[in-house]
This record gives C-alpha cells, structure tokens and sequence, in this order.
C-alpha cells in the first residue's frame, strides 16, 4: 500500500506541475469569461452613441407616403431614383429602397447601399417590413389588427409534466446548451487524464524505465497507483471546470439574455458529472493501461487509442443530426448504456429530454461491471506484455498470449 501511495503522489503531483495540464485546466474558464466580458464591451460600445443610418425610399408604386418613423429609423421620400442616389453620395441619407411599380405582384423591393455588407441588418430590415405592411394595410381594417398581423403570433410553449402540471425543466436551447457543454467537457477531461497514463507508460517502456519500476514494485501496485494519482488530477480538472461552468452560466443567462436566458447547471447534473467522470476516468484509464502495456513505443500505443475515442464522441453527433427530435429512440437508449458511449450519451440526451433512472442505474452498473472486467484483462497483460519489448503483437498474438496466461 506505501508503494501504491507513493506512485500515487508522484503521479499526481507530475501531472498538477505540468505547463500543458496547467494551461488546460484554466483554458475553459479563461475563454468562458472573456467571451462574456468581449460580449459586454462589445454591447456597450453599441449601445453607446451609435448613429442609426439614414433611409431614403424611391415610391413607384404609389401608396406608401405614411409610418415614416418606425422606432428610431425615418425614411425619408425620393421623386426618383436618380435623386435619392445624388443624396446618398453627397451623404445626406446612407441607404435607399426602390419599391417598384410591380411590387403587389413581384413583392420585390430593391436596397441600395455603398458599403459591401455580409447581411442587412435586422433593425433595418424590421423597420422597412413594419413600413411596408403598415402602408399596405393603411384603411383596410382597424389599427388593432393592423398591429396584430404585423406581429401576428408570439409563440409561448409549456411543457407539463406526468400529472399534468407544469414541468420545471421546460427545455429549449438553453436547457440543450448545458449539457452539451457538459458532455463535451467531460469527454474532453477522461480522454486528456486518460491520454497522460497512455503517453507516461508508452514513454516509461521506451525508455527502459518500467524495468526499474518492476524491479521495486507489482505491476498491480504500479497500475493502481498511476490510475488514482492521475485520476485525482483529471476530477481537480473537473471540479474547477464545473465551478467555472456553474457561474459562466449564470453570467451567460443576466448579461447575454435572449435564447440563453435560463440557462442553469442542475444539482442532479453537478452530481452525475462527477459520478461518470469517475467511472468513465476509470474505464478509459484501464483500457489504456493495457494499450501502453500492449504497444512496443508510446507512438503506437496512441494510435490505438483512435479506436476507443472515436465511440466516445460519436454519441454527439448521433443526437444532434439524427435523433434530436427523438433522443428516447432505441438507439439512444443504447448508446446510453453502452459504457465506452454512456458519458457523452446521458449528458447530450439529458438536454433534449428525461433518461428513465433504470436506464441511468443500469447503465452506471454496466460501467462498473466493464472496469472490473477490464482491470482483470490488463492486469494479465501488465503482467505479460510490460516488459515485451520490439514489435507491437497482433490482436490475435495479445488474444492468444492472455488465454495461455
């Protein structure tokens, strides 16, 4: 156990010291918070003293001489086109619009501008549709439904829950934003403390170190040790990570507003965050254990790690393009419970609709059962292939090696 203890400490305090974990561990929050803080300068700027553009508008069609002032834009009236583009260059007005003769038929409406532009920009385009639906309906019916059919529906969605009541978590994109953010981190934390066990013993092997490890320690003491120390160093990365995602939400939710208003991380998440970094951390530890063990150098050891991350971020593509408008598809429900898939799965599935618990128990179980079934396989192979060095052995040559084991 003092063994065990010391390889943990060393491990552990190895990785905290390192620059790239270092720089790792604080590059979320940094980007979290100086997106918010850009955000509120930006916002600041543009709402300061800002000068709205100027709009001249060329009438063809007859008809449209009235609601000159919406918000704060004024169009102002042209005879012709050619005098509202005198107008424009001598920079009396910044832009005009031509509505043509043919404009109840073709609804066609030409803007003319000088500055090249990506997009025209809402508040303009807003202000010219309001313009020209309140001429259009000028005198056909009462100002009330002119009003309502300019603005004819702002959609408000509930969502009730199994007795009819209404939910708390009512979804929409800022209860899918969360856990997204979430999935991908988590995945991100496994994968990268995971990613130091794999690089150190693919290095240690190398480099003819592990010989004078093994001359000291077990290769079980040396597995258990290395797995908790940097296992200690991926939940400190994921704990100030999830601090950090705790608060950036609630910035994001009082400075930013609009879809993300709302935005929260629950309780429950806090906690299954922690629950499948731990379970996943450990899984995808082992199994790269026995990939460090198994590969003759840490090149190809990290090549076969291809395989074991590629199912583990999957899952979010699968929900998004696919099963996002039924997360509780079979498929979904699969690759909930699949261990190497159930991290990214339970959290990008989480903001699209509720996982049944059996299916959050069940699948935690089968993370479990996997770990144990994985430690048992590369502790054999710790045994047998940590000091094999030269050519990487086969898939059928590993498989063969551990049965005569």
């Amino acid at each position: 156990m003092n063994k065990t203890l010391l390889i943990f400490r060393h491990e552990f305090f190895n990785l905290i010291r390192r620059k790239g974990f270092i720089i790792w561990l604080v590059a979320f929050p940094v980007i979290g918070f100086s997106a918010i803080g850009i955000y509120m300068i930006v916002q600041g700027i543009g709402t300061g003293d800002r000068d709205l553009p100027v709009i001249g508008y060329v009438d063809e069609f007859g008809g449209f001489g009235e609601y000159t002032v919406q918000g704060e834009l004024i169009f102002i009236p042209f005879n012709s086109q050619e005098e509202a583009t005198d107008a424009m260059l001598i920079e009396d007005i910044d832009e005009f619009f031509v509505i043509p003769e043919d404009y109840l038929v073709q609804g066609v409406v030409y803007r003319y501008v000088l500055e090249k532009e990506l997009d025209v920009p809402g508040e303009t385009r807003s202000a010219m549709i309001s313009f020209l639906q309140s001429n259009l309906l000028e005198g056909q019916i009462n100002p009330e439904i002119t009003e309502r059919v300019k603005s004819p529906m702002l959609l408000a969605s509930v969502r009730l829950d199994e007795s009819g009541n209404i939910a708390e978590d009512q979804g929409g994109v800022a209860a899918f934003v969360v856990p997204t953010i979430f999935a991908f981190l988590l995945v991100m934390a496994i994968g990268s403390s995971s990613g130091y066990l794999l690089q150190g013993l693919g290095e240690e092997k190398e480099n003819r170190v592990m010989e004078v490890l093994l001359s000291s320690v077990s290769p079980q003491q040396l597995l258990t040790g290395k797995v908790l120390g940097l296992g200690a160093g991926g939940l400190l990365q994921v704990l100030v990570w999830l601090g950090s995602l705790v608060i950036l939400t609630q910035l994001a939710s009082n400075v930013v507003g609009g879809v993300l208003e709302g935005l929260q991380v629950s309780g429950s998440m806090l906690i299954l965050g922690i629950v499948y970094f731990i379970l996943g951390y450990l899984l995808f530890a082992v199994i790269q254990a026995g990939m460090g063990a198994v590969g003759a150098n840490a090149k190809d050891s990290q090549q076969m790690v291809v395989a074991l991350m590629l199912p583990a971020v999957l899952p979010l593509y699968i929900f998004i393009f696919f099963l996002r408008d039924n997360p509780d598809h079979v498929v979904g429900t699969v690759l909930t419970l699949i261990p190497i898939t159930a991290p990214m799965s339970v959290f990008v599935r989480l903001g699209l609709s509720e996982i049944p618990l059996w299916e959050l128990l069940v699948g935690i179980g089968l993370m479990i059962a996997g770990i144990i079934g994985s430690l048992l396989l590369v502790s054999k192979a710790f045994r047998i292939f940590l000091l094999m060095y030269g050519k990487t052995p086969s898939p059928r040559e590993i498989i063969r090696y551990l049965r005569e084991s």
